[in-house]
């Protein structure tokens, strides 16, 4: 199986590199990594999988979505300075310092723009006033439920419900709400954070969800970032759903054989997650590609990219 694995992936290297070059082509990417289990000597260690999005739909971008993953065997910041050298955009992510490096002024060929994720900034809030969850521990609602917590809830709930309802319309149009509409319910968010935080102990988790969207160089500008960009997305859950896969997976196979096992996995989730996102069958589009790519000219290779694959298969069907 895992000759028939690299055989493949050295026939399919043409269709992964195009993959590659389009997504690092956009000015704004999301980028996440989750954990995956490497084979190593007396048992496993704990190696990464990353991804970078392209998904312009939120802002009817025109441009096809695709996903691009790689492999670590850890999670030093040294891997996405690597796999995003030369690229120059807006990195939505959450706050993790490994791609802090790319944020740096004297970057080649200049910084990188952060646009952070507020589902992570409301999760924590979530945590300290979700009422089922404390319930089910047997716990008392009204002692553990902390009020400023929930009331941080609706307040971001708020933004999010003005931005579900401009998701797909154009950068210009999302632009124009979000000054008119969203921007003031983020300073005032903001407003009241600084002054609920300022009767709390530093120690209070509360005063420490609330440090999470506040605290730190920049952290708040990144936050706010898609006020001023029509592009930029709320959340990071475009890479996150691209990852939901792997979790799902991991139950399944367990764990990398070898750093060469986990850059071919990286390199497989790269076509089936960009496969699925084009809404295309991976398996029926890998055979057709495997089966046409001999006899195909390179300059017709663009053809078996999913998203023109599917294109000519709607023709067909149609037909």
């Amino acid at each position: 199986l895992a000759d028939l694995i690299g055989h493949a992936c050295v026939a399919l290297a043409p269709i992964h590199a195009s993959i590659e070059r389009h997504v690092l082509d956009a000015g704004r990417l999301h980028g996440d990594d989750t954990t995956v289990p490497l084979l190593a000597r007396g048992g496993t260690k704990t190696a990464r999988l990353w991804t970078y999005v392209r998904d312009d739909r939120p802002w009817d971008g025109g441009a096809p979505p695709a996903a691009l993953f790689k492999f670590s065997s850890d999670r030093r910041k040294e891997h996405p300075t690597r796999h995003l050298a030369g690229w120059q955009g807006v990195l939505q992510s959450d706050v993790y310092g490994g791609y802090n490096d790319l944020y740096l002024a004297d970057r080649s060929p200049g910084p990188v723009g952060s646009a952070l994720c507020w589902s992570h900034g409301r999760r924590k809030f979530f945590e300290l006033a979700d009422i089922k969850a404390t319930a089910r521990k047997g716990k008392k609602v009204a002692e553990e439920i902390s009020p400023i917590a929930l009331d941080a809830v609706k307040r971001i709930d708020e933004i999010f419900a003005v931005e579900r309802e401009i998701s797909g319309l154009s950068a210009a149009a999302r632009l124009e709400v979000r000054q008119q509409r969203v921007a003031p319910l983020v300073h005032d968010l903001h407003d009241w954070m600084l002054a609920e935080r300022a009767g709390m102990s530093k120690h209070n988790p509360v005063a420490k969800a609330i440090n999470y969207m506040v605290e730190g160089k920049g952290r708040w500008e990144a936050f706010t970032a898609f006020l001023d960009d029509g592009r930029l997305c709320l959340t990071n859950n475009a890479a996150e759903r691209a990852l939901r896969g792997i979790a799902l997976g991991r139950k399944s196979w367990l764990f990398a054989g070898s750093e060469r096992g986990g850059d071919r996995a990286a390199f497989m989730y790269t076509l089936i997650v960009s496969a699925k996102m084009n809404d295309i069958d991976p398996q029926a589009w890998m055979a057709d590609v495997l089966a046409r790519l001999p006899d195909l000219p390179v300059s017709r290779l663009p053809e078996l990219l999913p998203w023109h694959w599917k294109t000519q298969q709607d023709a067909v069907n149609a037909a």
